[in-house]
């Protein structure tokens, strides 16, 4: 099987579902709470809007978003520092359609590559290091030959979060040299209050924070992100590189209802409190894993012991588990696998499937 068979985890299309097998997903790293309650139940209100087209300028989403980040955020903003996307990776991509040449530490989420490569933006790596926290030297050196940076808080596929300290320089840097600092937090509910960087939107015009309701509302289907800049000149770029009404109803109403849900976001930050220490504790205690990097996400990278990736996923297959191979992340190879976080129920599955590897 090629890598550009299973380039995003969650394909369970291939071999799964539509050849008629019952699957559990370790490899997609969805809320496993489910869609929130506050958008199901509300859910014929958007068929009353589907009549109609969305407002052009998306006020009221605008504003719910606003709301949000006030709330759980404290951060102050206007409609003029929001870019409403197709996803997070719609954000993403016109981030990195504006840049000649960017610094991509590795590994990293695949998309930055594809649309590297889809606009001709040349990829300066910079390696992690071997404990999968960034190399925050070398970032800054090869800056030097950069437009930008992009980077993962947490990163995907190891959970790694950015160093305060250290990202200040970086930022430092990219404002005086006029350089694009590109910071995905689309996985950032998972992690603690104080790991994301937003305090720094209003100081530095040259940041842009990426986020989406996919992952920790467990709504990959609805395709809807937001980018959040304080930099005029990107926002105008991007507004004008757009297909207008990018956004759809239905995603409009789950926006509406989902980030005023407060039960279901306590409930989330509560289960991933309680299950991230359960697996990590488990799986340090498996026999075929020599490594398990801490994370501050809802997924876990392990190197492997006794099998490689391709070995361990088909003896899940054969027991109805799909994890995530990470041999196809530039600088991982076929010791690397990662596991989403689910319910005590399905982790124990996971737990007690990988324990009886022979």
């Amino acid at each position: 099987m090629s890598n550009e068979e299973f380039i995003h985890g969650g394909d369970i299309y291939t071999h799964g579902i539509l050849k008629g097998k019952k699957l559990i997903d370790f490899s997609s790293n969805i809320n496993p709470l489910g869609v929130p309650s506050g958008f199901k139940e509300n859910i014929e209100e958007a068929f009353e809007m589907v009549e109609r087209y969305p407002d052009i300028k998306y006020r009221e989403l605008k504003d719910n978003i606003i709301k949000y980040l006030y709330k759980y955020w404290g951060t102050t903003l206007e409609h003029k520092n929001l870019i409403l996307g197709n996803g997070a990776s719609e954000i993403i991509d016109l981030s990195i359609r504006r840049l000649k040449k960017v610094v991509i530490p590795a590994p990293a989420f695949s998309e930055y590559s594809i649309s590297c490569e889809k606009w001709g933006c040349e990829i300066i790596n910079s390696a992690l290091l071997s404990n999968m926290d960034y190399d925050y030297e070398d970032i800054i050196l090869k800056l030097e030959k950069a437009d930008g940076v992009i980077l993962g808080n947490p990163n995907n596929p190891n959970g790694g979060i950015l160093n305060n300290d250290k990202f200040k320089e970086i930022l430092d840097l990219c404002e005086e040299k006029n350089k694009l600092v590109i910071v995905d937090e689309a996985f950032i509910e998972f992690a603690e209050e104080n790991a994301t960087v937003i305090n720094y939107l209003k100081k530095y015009r040259s940041l842009i924070i990426i986020r989406a309701l996919t992952k920790f509302f467990a709504v990959p289907g609805i395709r809807f992100g937001y980018g959040i800049t304080f930099n005029d000149e990107v926002i105008k770029y991007m507004n004008e590189n757009q297909n207008p009404w990018n956004i759809n109803s239905f995603a409009e109403l789950c926006v509406k209802y989902a980030l005023i849900d407060e039960e279901y976001i306590n409930n989330s930050k509560a289960w991933i409190r309680e299950e991230k220490e359960y697996m990590l504790k488990e799986l340090n205690n498996i026999n075929i894993i020599r490594k398990v990097y801490i994370t501050h996400s809802n997924y876990i990278l392990c190197k492997l012991k006794t099998c490689d990736c391709e070995e361990l996923y088909s003896y899940c297959f054969k027991n109805g588990i799909v994890i995530r191979r990470a041999n196809n992340f530039i600088g991982l190879n076929n010791e690397y696998v990662r596991f989403a976080i689910k319910n005590r129920e399905l982790n124990d599955n996971l737990i007690n499937t990988l324990k009886a590897f022979k």
